[in-house]
Order: structure tokens, then C-alpha cells, then sequence
């Protein structure tokens, strides 16, 4: 009987947003282990429910794979509060970054100098009263 080896691959469109994932995930369990926060094992309930948000936006991203940091985004999907929570925590853990996840820091500094994309043009809709009314003139 012969082993069939089955080659790992990686959809290169995703490659950048589960890097993005794996950069707030760090950064915020830094944030909740620095901060003494004792509500669960690996998260308290503030700082999981957090990252469980900045989850739910990165995959619901209008841009995609493409998509910027979210200090250069034109879009800003999160909630206020949600925002200033997230900015707290950056400023925070982002300088450890580069202590604890070297690489990860690093490609995040990066990622923060590319431009941002321009919005996705939205498909445009036709008004029921605005449709030409071809071949139903009078002659």
C-alpha cells in the first residue's frame, strides 16, 4: 500500500488578515498578562470579549486581504469606545512587540507605511422610478 503525500498550501489571499489576527491576539494577551487582569485563564472577559470584536471586524472587512492597518483605514468599523480600547492596548504592547514577537511587530510597522486602498465600488442600484420605460410609449 503506498502513502499518498499531501502537499500543505496556504491561500495567499488570507496571508496578511491571519497575520493581523495573530498580531492583535499577541497583543492583547500581553496587554491582559501585563496588566494583572485575573478573569480567566489565557483572557479575562474584558480583554477576550475585545479580541473576539477586533475578531468579528478583521474577518468582515470590506477591503479584504488588501485591506490597511487600521490607523490608515478609511473605513473605521469599530465602535468608538471598541477603538479607544484597541488604541489603549497598542500603545501599550506595541513597543514589547518587538521584544516578545520580533517578527510580528516588525511586519505590522511595515504593514502600517503601505498606502490605503481605495473603497470598493458598491454596485449601484436602480430606483423603480428612475428606469427608462423602453418600448412603452404610445407609439
Amino acid at each position: 500500500m503506498s502513502h499518498q503525500v499531501t502537499g500543505f498550501t496556504t491561500d495567499k489571499r488570507f496571508i496578511r488578515r491571519a497575520r493581523e489576527l495573530k498580531t492583535i491576539g499577541a497583543m492583547v494577551r500581553m496587554y491582559c498578562r501585563g496588566h494583572g487582569h485575573r478573569g480567566g485563564v489565557p483572557l479575562c472577559t474584558g480583554c477576550a470579549a475585545l479580541l473576539e470584536y477586533a475578531t468579528r471586524r478583521l474577518e468582515r472587512c470590506v477591503f479584504g486581504d488588501a485591506k490597511p492597518t487600521c490607523a490608515n483605514c478609511i473605513v473605521h468599523c469599530y465602535s468608538a469606545d471598541m477603538r479607544e480600547q484597541v488604541r489603549v492596548v497598542m500603545k501599550w504592547a506595541g513597543p514589547l512587540m518587538l521584544l516578545h514577537h520580533p517578527i510580528l511587530g516588525i511586519l505590522h510597522m511595515l504593514d502600517g507605511r503601505r498606502p490605503a486602498p481605495e473603497l470598493p465600488a458598491r454596485p449601484e442600484k436602480r430606483r423603480a422610478g428612475t428606469a427608462k420605460n423602453e418600448g412603452s410609449g404610445p407609439f
